[in-house]
């Protein structure tokens, strides 16, 4: 047992910090590597040497400012993670490994009247399906990580009432999949796990502070605060869709009036196009028919657009992030929405606050939540736990 302060208590808790900072980048430069931690090169080039040897990381020659470098990044044997995002109309499941290679991932349609019992059951089959499509046995994966459309109680672990998938409510979903699975689940709502998506992968990378708002049936964010997703002692830090616009508009499935999402979320965005097109729409249809030249859909757009820059606004003045990526159904719609937005964030918010701001479309679309439950496994798990996992040489799958 290392004892506290002791040279190789020092030693070990320098190797966590580099596999931390390579597991959440995917890959970097030893210089990228130094500057992230705060060790020395000396310390940096040692370490790298000694995972090396261990098989842990992998280094390669790249480049970096013109100058000839050497990236490292985590084995591909040194572990596999699961992601799993339920949203209000799919499951989407991916199997990746350590080094941020997506290995094997499927999406298919789900109904947002099913139960939890049979979600957890199709998730299930599919995370068996994907793992051994990959081939990879149960006994290699590290963690899950579980994205759900709504907030998490941080102490009962419970989905809470707010929950888009109306009979889910009060079901503790990390601790019924670990059931199921065999493996230890990180759960978060989907709005979190989206903009760590976008912050390890997308639009977020190199940043250490923004906000990820997603729109589809609801209207969530994710913030992420000095490079971390900030929740709020309750869990619920974030919800940008229940902020009141107008305290006599419709009522809100959270009980309140004229939050945010009861007029932008996709039930009333459809419900002002259904008449005058005569059929039922679809967000997707309503983004392409607008992005064709549909004068009604631009509008609706355009009006659910100014709606979200006053919410982003009150972001900016609260928060002072330095992007803000929109994601969900709405963000393929791009100018169209990002324009409005970016009208009203220049009309309600600190003019410094503004200036400093860029709004973006994220990249990673309707991937960006599963990508994030994967990158939730390797932000959770421990450390030491890492280190132990890693065998000295490369394993073999089975």
């Amino acid at each position: 047992m290392d004892t506290p302060g002791s040279q190789s208590s020092l030693h070990r808790a320098n190797l966590e910090r580099v596999l931390r900072a390579v597991r959440m980048a995917g890959s970097l430069t030893q210089a990228e590597i130094a500057r992230s931690t705060g060790l020395s090169a000396a310390t940096v080039s040692n370490i790298v040497r000694e995972l090396k040897e261990g098989g842990t990381v992998v280094v390669a020659d790249t480049s970096s400012g013109g100058r000839r470098a050497r990236s490292v990044s985590l084995s591909g044997d040194a572990g596999i993670v699961v992601g799993i995002d339920f949203g209000h109309s799919h499951l989407r499941v991916a199997v990746g490994n350590l080094a941020h290679r997506v290995l094997a991932e499927e999406s298919e349609p789900m109904n947002v009247d099913v139960s939890a019992e049979q979600g957890f059951a199709r998730a299930e089959a599919l995370v068996e399906r994907l793992l051994a499509q990959a081939g990879f046995r149960p006994d290699k994966v590290i963690g899950v990580g579980l994205g759900v459309p709504g907030p998490i109680d941080v102490e009962t672990g419970a989905l809470g009432s707010t929950a888009i998938l109306p009979g889910w409510t009060g079901i503790a979903p990390g601790r019924e999949l670990s059931t199921r699975l065999g493996m230890p689940v990180h759960v978060d709502n989907d709005a979190n796990l989206g903009a760590l998506g976008e912050l390890v992968w997308g639009a977020g990378r190199g940043l250490t502070d923004l906000a990820y708002i997603k729109v589809a049936s609801g209207v969530g964010s994710g913030l992420v605060i000095n490079g971390q997703i900030y929740r709020g002692p309750g869990g619920t830090a974030g919800e940008i869709g229940h902020i009141t616009l107008d305290e006599s508009g419709p009522v809100c499935r959270c009980g309140n009036r004229g939050c945010l999402e009861t007029f932008v979320g996709a039930e009333y965005l459809l419900n002002l196009l259904n008449a005058s097109h005569q059929r039922e729409l679809t967000l997707s249809e309503v983004v392409r028919l607008a992005q064709q030249g549909d004068l009604g859909c631009r509008r609706v757009l355009a009006d659910a657009g100014r709606q979200i820059g006053t919410g982003v606004a009150t972001l900016c003045n609260l928060l002072n992030p330095r992007r803000v990526i929109l994601g969900g159904d709405l963000a393929d719609a791009g100018e169209l929405v990002l324009s409005p937005i970016r009208d009203s964030v220049a009309r309600y918010a600190i003019p410094s606050a503004a200036r400093q701001l860029s709004v973006v479309p994220g990249t990673l679309g309707g991937r960006a939540e599963v990508l994030g439950a994967l990158a939730l496994v390797m932000s959770e798990m421990g450390e030491t736990g890492a280190i132990g996992h890693v065998t000295p040489t490369a394993g073999t799958r089975s």
